[in-house]
């Protein structure tokens, strides 16, 4: 678990700041956090869900620093964390779903199979979006513009991340902490949406 991770353009060699722009750009988290609990005004799911935006900017920034095996995976376990209590809370606010806890192991079963099929660990959340945008919109509900907007910015920001790597000899910073901004923009965005939700 402390294997030497090197994953990124940006990173030539072991060091604290061997990624500051991947490192710097985990402030978006930050500032989505702060934003989303300013926003909640008490709400106790929103400040939940702020909480859980500042957890994903403590993960990523040390896992850009010191880049090991268990950084990585505290990265990736926080992103996991907060989209499972996410896809929850859409399916009790928004569907006012009696076993709305049901729609974590759904997640979690949808993440395995598009892993397996070559998708990574994050195009279920884009499809996630994509079903949320769809049925919101089939009950003519006006929120459903609002994640079809996250939807395009969390496409535009996978796009990105998983360009990292095929851009490094034209652009040696790569193209990941784009998606740690326009990731940190996406959280935000799903996080206000279900706060003025609940609200209203």
């Amino acid at each position: 678990m402390t294997d030497y991770v090197d994953g990124y353009c940006e990173r030539v060699a072991p060091g604290l700041w061997g990624e500051p722009l991947n490192s710097l750009s985990n402030l978006a988290f930050l500032v989505a956090a702060v934003l989303v609990w300013r926003l909640a005004a008490g709400d106790r799911v929103g400040r939940l869900l702020a909480v859980l935006i500042g957890l994903v900017f403590v993960a990523s920034t040390v896992f850009h620093l010191v880049a090991t095996r268990w950084a990585a995976t505290a990265d990736s376990v926080s992103i996991l964390v907060f989209v499972l209590v996410y896809v929850v809370l859409f399916a009790r606010v928004f569907h006012h779903w009696r076993w709305a806890w049901l729609a974590a192991p759904a997640f979690l079963a949808l993440t395995v199979v598009t892993a397996l099929l070559g998708g990574g660990l994050y195009l279920s959340a884009l499809i996630g979006l994509g079903i949320f945008a769809v049925l919101l919109a089939f009950r003519r509900d006006v929120y459903w513009t609002h994640f079809a907007v996250a939807g395009a910015v969390f496409a535009l920001s996978l796009s990105l991340r998983t360009l990292d790597r095929d851009v490094c000899d034209y652009v040696p910073a790569g193209t990941h902490f784009l998606w740690h901004l326009l990731n940190g923009l996406a959280l935000y965005l799903v996080s206000r949406t279900v706060i003025r939700r609940r609200t209203a």
